[in-house]
């Protein structure tokens, strides 16, 4: 067990490492001076020279990196090319704001998925089986952000039950926060958890067709007894990896969320400093992101280990 781990966070940290690199050399490629584009075409050469030197633009590229990676593990990423305020208050107001929204989505998506999969592959021959496979292709083919447009077009702008738009911190307004965050949520788990349904109706097929559940329904077990005393953890193991994929893609889904409701989450901040041009900005929002995508990863590992015993011991 121990080995495993060590051998995961090793993974962890080689992944995060390539991914610096990706993204600092991406950056580093980009067409276009970054003090220049702070400054405006008509500031002097004298300013822009001055601006690249308070910002160290002027240092060779492996210094930069060193010094970027440097002030990530550091949590003081440094001040904004654009602005000039601090990006490290910025960005983890902003991360406050997307994990509600992605944490919200995923529970949605979990709540639903789980037991209409299930529901779904003990009934997959019943017509309420094949209605509720029918529900479930109907939300795998409708995007997140038309989703969300069709909601804000019944609940808020029809019936008026719920905001379209804005975000309240939970701690200055509990109801109002809780009211805005019903539709984007809503938007995300909806849609996620139609394409999550389908792997765990998949998954728990798989498990009822195995000899092992024939046994225990041969002992007198019913359908569901067995199935979640014998076959719930088998068929757990596909399923989390496909949430691990889920959740990832529901961090880069709430750019899109964040922009039809309005929301002043991470991904908001990345498109506002792709528009301005601030490209540390989006150097390090978008090394946030791959950060959280490679730690879903490392956790996803860490619960098939604590799933699936066989995975504990010998070599993968």
């Amino acid at each position: 067990m121990i080995v495993r781990l060590v051998q995961r966070v090793a993974i962890l940290l080689a992944s995060l490492v390539v991914s610096s690199v990706i993204v600092f050399a991406f950056m580093a490629v980009l067409p276009g001076d970054p003090a220049r584009v702070a400054l405006g075409v008509s500031a002097s050469d004298t300013a822009v020279a001055q601006l690249r030197e308070e910002f160290g633009l002027n240092r060779p590229l492996v210094v930069q990196y060193f010094s970027w990676v440097r002030g990530l593990v550091t949590f003081d990423p440094g001040n904004s090319y654009i602005s000039h305020t601090q990006i490290g208050p910025q960005i983890a107001d902003r991360l406050q704001v997307t994990l509600w929204l992605v944490g919200a989505g995923m529970v949605l998506a979990c709540l639903l998925a789980v037991p209409m999969g299930t529901l779904m592959a003990m009934r997959h021959r019943r017509p309420s089986g094949l209605v509720l496979s029918a529900l479930s292709q109907a939300g795998v083919a409708v995007p997140a952000f038309l989703a969300g447009i069709l909601l804000i077009t019944v609940f808020a702008v029809g019936l008026e039950w719920l905001p379209a738009n804005g975000w309240t911190p939970p701690a200055q307004d509990p109801v109002q926060f809780l009211k805005q965050l019903v539709l984007p949520t809503l938007s995300l788990g909806l849609v996620q958890g139609a394409v999550l349904t389908r792997y765990v109706r998949s998954a728990v097929l798989d498990v009822l067709r195995e000899d092992f559940l024939r046994t225990a329904r041969a002992k007198g077990l019913r359908p569901g007894q067995a199935l979640r005393r014998h076959g719930a953890r088998n068929a757990a193991v596909p399923v989390v990896t496909v949430m691990g994929l889920q959740l990832a893609t529901l961090l880069v889904g709430a750019v899109v969320i964040e922009r039809v409701f309005v929301i002043p989450g991470l991904g908001s901040l990345l498109l506002d400093s792709v528009s301005n041009r601030d490209l540390i900005m989006v150097q390090d929002v978008v090394m946030i992101i791959a950060m959280a995508v490679l730690l879903v990863n490392f956790l996803v590992d860490m619960i098939y280990l604590m799933i699936d015993p066989r995975l504990r011991g010998g070599a993968s």
